[in-house]
């Protein structure tokens, strides 16, 4: 089941930074990247943030997060998150659909690190493509997706 998640809640916002936290950590050894910037996001950034997210959760449990920027032509994935005990069960796959089939936009744009070879698969079999990749100050090659209607 996805659904909207209200995350200036602090038990929200803490269960919410406990997926990504332990996604990141999986995608930090992806990238071989010592100092990784998603690690590092306090729990105040999740309270306070102005974009959206929602989860997915599989038993109860909040199994994967997508946040979302959305305007009214153009919505930015600015993260997707699926816990490790969760992956390659669908997940990060059901979270893409419910953004492409529920945000009414011309275009749709994710980034992820070039190494993070999982999600550029994915991106790809929705139609995403690659539009540029640039080196980050932290070390780690990016590469931005876009998906036009």
């Amino acid at each position: 089941m996805i659904k909207k998640l209200q995350h200036t809640n602090l038990e929200i916002a803490r269960e919410m930074r406990a997926v990504f936290q332990v996604s990141y950590a999986v995608e930090a050894q992806l990238l071989n990247a010592v100092n990784f910037p998603p690690l590092q996001r306090p729990l105040k950034n999740y309270v306070e943030s102005n974009t959206t997210f929602f989860g997915y959760y599989k038993n109860q449990e909040l199994a994967g997060v997508v946040e979302i920027s959305h305007q009214k032509t153009a919505t930015h994935i600015n993260s997707l998150v699926v816990a490790p005990k969760f992956f390659r069960q669908g997940v990060a796959k059901q979270l893409m659909e419910f953004v492409l089939t529920n945000f009414d936009s011309e275009i749709f744009t994710v980034e992820t690190g070039l190494q993070n070879k999982p999600a550029s698969k994915l991106y790809q079999k929705f139609n995403f493509k690659e539009v540029r990749q640039w080196d980050t100050d932290h070390g780690v090659r990016k590469i931005r997706f876009k998906l036009s209607r």
